[in-house]
């Protein structure tokens, strides 16, 4: 099943098709983290005083990473591919653990991870940078995967996806 070739035009509008599943999660999040760290860096006049302590920004950041973990753990148990690029090797939906709380718990780490690295940063446009992954990752992540699980466990998949929301 591959479902990133080429340009799709529906409606007049073109789907940027050719992007989809091709960066993986983890590097979006690197890349965005040393985004955020650029801006902060080039912008220094869109500072702004952090109230809480570094404590709180770095508490974020390890819940994302435990959120993170666990997914990886559910996915080992359930002997599926945690590689988000290779949705043909999924052989089956969980549901459980994490996965009862969010369909995308690894991506919420990641967001988790970043919003500390924002508040870390203490910036504007490093805060900017958060809407922009999570809209990369609805358009150009999820919604494929959701695809390929839905084609891939039809109404398992229908029935956990109207149970769980995608991201809390």
């Amino acid at each position: 099943m591959n479902l990133t070739v080429g340009l799709a035009v529906r409606n007049g509008k073109v789907a940027l098709r050719f992007i989809q599943l091709k960066v993986p999660p983890v590097a979006l999040a690197g890349v965005t983290a040393a985004l955020m760290w650029l801006a902060s860096w080039a912008t220094p006049a869109f500072n702004f005083p952090f109230p809480a302590n570094l404590a709180f920004a770095l508490g974020l950041a390890l819940i994302g990473c435990l959120m993170c973990l666990t997914g990886v753990v559910s996915f080992r148990r359930a002997k599926t591919t945690v590689n988000p690029m290779k949705l043909d090797s999924t052989s089956s939906l969980v549901v459980s653990g994490i996965y009862k709380y969010s369909r995308n718990p690894m991506y919420l780490g990641f967001l988790l991870i970043l919003l500390g690295w924002a508040l870390f940063l203490s910036n504007v446009l490093a805060l900017v940078c958060l809407p922009a992954f999570v809209l990369y990752m609805n358009r150009f992540q999820i919604s494929p995967e959701e695809r390929a699980l839905a084609s891939l466990f039809a109404d398992d998949y229908a029935q956990y996806s109207t149970r769980v929301r995608r991201w809390l």
